[in-house]
């Protein structure tokens, strides 16, 4: 059963788990949950805890849901699942990646980037590119959070060297809703990017890279990659449109997309 009301003990748990990890806005507590939410990602999430011990963390954000990896309890709740964790250290452990999902899904980008551009001026082709790298910008951030700050491939974990590489790329994408989608990206370290975008490299619904036979051998000897990519079915989509239209189509000399 659920502590209602929650002990004070338990209630500055909650406030601390949640201030560490983004959602820093609380909005009190009903029936045992406490809800909080976020300025800067999506969604509310609940926390509650019973007598043996156990915590409860109620989501609302069905991309999150989806991505999080987690296999729901059958607890009854607020929101649209519900996840036990037998500690606190096991809710402190997923939090993070709780945080960093409703920071990129499913259009949190995007609202930012309109947000941010909507007082801008578009009419001349310099105005228009201020606000293209805006939206960039904003696409570089969040798709460092949804990738965990690392290339998938290879691990590597050096701002400098990770490259925000679009699927589908900028100026081929139908509106602002695909160019700033955090499934339409890949955060890349900066040799993958440049084959990727040249159109040398291309990956299987599998997530493992598959080559161009215009790639040379030695080349292709020094793509290293440690693990295919975790994709989910929304980067599929945008992985066939590479494999249409960019992979083994562009000249290797081709210039990048965005």
């Amino acid at each position: 059963m659920l502590e209602s009301p929650q002990s004070f003990v338990t209630r500055q748990e909650c406030n601390k788990v949640t201030y560490q990890n983004g959602f820093r806005r609380p909005h009190g507590e009903i029936d045992g949950w406490q809800r909080y939410s976020s300025t800067t990602a999506q969604g509310s999430i609940w926390l509650a805890r019973d007598s043996s011990g156990a915590w409860f963390l109620a989501l609302d954000h069905a991309g999150v849901i989806a991505e999080i990896g987690i296999k729901p309890s059958d607890a009854a709740g607020p929101g649209l699942a519900r996840f036990r964790f037998a500690s606190l250290p096991q809710l402190y452990g997923v939090m993070p990646r709780i945080y960093e999902l409703a920071a990129s899904l499913p259009d949190a980008p995007l609202q930012e980037f309109l947000h941010r551009t909507t007082s801008l001026p578009k009419t001349t082709e310099a105005e228009r590119l201020v606000v293209q790298r805006v939206g960039q910008n904003i696409f570089r951030e969040r798709l460092i959070k949804y990738w965990r700050g690392r290339c998938p491939l290879t691990g590597i974990v050096d701002k400098p060297l990770l490259r925000a590489s679009h699927i589908k790329p900028w100026r081929d994408c139908e509106n602002d809703a695909e160019r700033l989608d955090v499934h339409n990206g890949l955060l890349l370290s900066a040799l993958w990017d440049a084959v990727f975008d040249g159109g040398l490299v291309t990956f299987g619904d599998d997530g493992i890279p598959v080559f161009s036979e215009n790639l040379s051998e030695q080349a292709r000897a020094r793509l290293y990659f440690d693990r295919p990519v975790d994709l989910t079915d929304k980067h599929r989509v945008f992985l066939e449109w590479h494999r249409t239209k960019v992979f083994d189509v562009k000249a290797p000399d081709a210039p990048p997309a965005d």
